[in-house]
């Protein structure tokens, strides 16, 4: 095996895209490659590594989708079943009109939905969002997660569920699903069904101060308009020829409260633990050490694409090209299209400052990889980093 155009790659990226990246690679249940370019901490040059903390943002999305997976393994529901049934706030729902109006949904929202994003729901959950108002105010700012969502199923959705593909709350209202029907909070569950089998130790869901000094530092990329460029300001602020990168600070606005466990974003983790994580999937659900948290059948049903010809219309991202969404993760399924040198149900997931999740069960390949950079330019480095990290096996 030869990682040379991976590590080309990332070094091309850090040379003026990114702060600092780190990659592990696993083949055939074995770590073949760990890899890591440029700063964590660029005002203080400190270098990156795949232990520093990092935000992985949506690459939460698929523990969560692991872990309600686990409970179908358990007969604790099946993906038809109404949402209703387990958070009844979610009996009577509405739906957005064209006319401005709201009217009651011809359909119940279904687990399949929440695992399809086809629910409805949008991504609403600033400081302004109604339900996130009223849920500081029930929780006196705590914001459980359950008491969250059902402040949520009083929003109206923006469409029919089931009608189309919409990035939302989705795996947010999953994680509040775990939790009612497993009886644990979900960091909790996640943790005992997941984290700790798996032997990911230095993964959480909430920010503590004593991570400061563990985790990466979080930028955020600036563009210029190319007449005000300023090599000299450019230059002090570490940036390559188009922008330059302002520290963010550590911190996560998806993150609400102290008892919010946000599915959709929450992890806080390191490359070299999640990557554990991506490696249990590629080998039929089995970690490294020998514990299992899916079945082989279950990961083939969640790479399977669920979505019909007029849902996938929406899913369109350009980084997405040739992918298909399977249950709570794309899933490829035209590698012309993809541009991609990977296998066909090869599935994952991306997160905002940049965390990639890659699985490949039939060649037992994965990796993990992070910049934790916001606005990540996911367009253009995630299907490079995919063929480059494909060509070194």
């Amino acid at each position: 095996m030869d990682f040379k155009n991976l590590k080309a790659f990332m070094d091309s990226l850090t040379t003026e895209l990114v702060p600092g990246n780190a990659i592990s690679v696993y083949y055939e249940n074995e770590e073949v490659f760990r890899y890591a370019s440029g700063y964590a901490d660029l005002e203080n040059k400190r270098r990156m590594s795949a232990q520093d903390l990092i935000f992985i943002y949506s690459c939460s999305k698929v523990a969560t989708a692991v872990s309600a997976m686990q409970l179908l393994e358990r007969g604790k529901y099946l993906l038809s079943d109404p949402l209703y049934e387990y958070i009844p706030e979610f009996k009577d729902m509405y739906v957005k009109t064209k006319d401005g109006n709201v009217k009651k949904t011809d359909n119940d929202i279904t687990i399949w939905n929440l695992l399809t994003m086809t629910a409805g729901f949008n991504y609403n959950q600033g400081k302004d969002a109604p339900h996130i108002i009223k849920a500081k105010e029930i929780t006196k700012g705590k914001m459980n997660t359950v008491d969250v969502i059902k402040c949520l199923a009083e929003q109206p959705l923006d469409f029919e569920p089931g009608e189309k593909w919409q990035y939302s709350l989705c795996h947010d209202v999953l994680a509040a699903f775990v939790e009612v029907i497993s009886g644990k909070k979900f960091r909790d569950y996640v943790k005992e069904n997941i984290f700790d089998p798996v032997g990911m130790e230095n993964t959480y869901y909430h920010y503590k101060p004593e991570m400061e000094k563990k985790m990466a530092c979080q930028y955020i990329y600036k563009t210029v308009d190319p007449g005000d460029f300023d090599m000299v300001e450019a230059q002090s602020k570490g940036c390559g020829a188009k922008g330059y990168w302002e520290n963010f600070g550590k911190k996560n606005d998806h993150i609400h409260g102290s008892e919010y466990d946000s599915g959709g974003a929450g992890v806080i983790t390191t490359v070299s633990d999640y990557a554990k994580f991506a490696n249990a999937l590629a080998n039929n659900g089995i970690a490294q050490n020998g514990e299992k948290i899916l079945s082989k059948g279950t990961i083939d049903l969640m790479r399977i694409n669920q979505l019909s010809a007029e849902q996938i219309k929406y899913f369109s991202w350009k980084q997405l090209n040739g992918y298909g969404y399977g249950l709570g993760v794309r899933t490829l399924i035209d590698k012309s299209a993809a541009s991609s040198v990977g296998s066909i149900g090869e599935f994952g997931w991306g997160g905002a400052a940049g965390a990639t999740i890659l699985v490949d069960p039939d060649r037992k390949f994965s990796f993990f990889y992070s910049h934790h950079m916001l606005n990540p330019h996911e367009d253009y480095y995630q299907p490079r980093i995919r063929n480059a990290a494909y060509s070194g096996i």
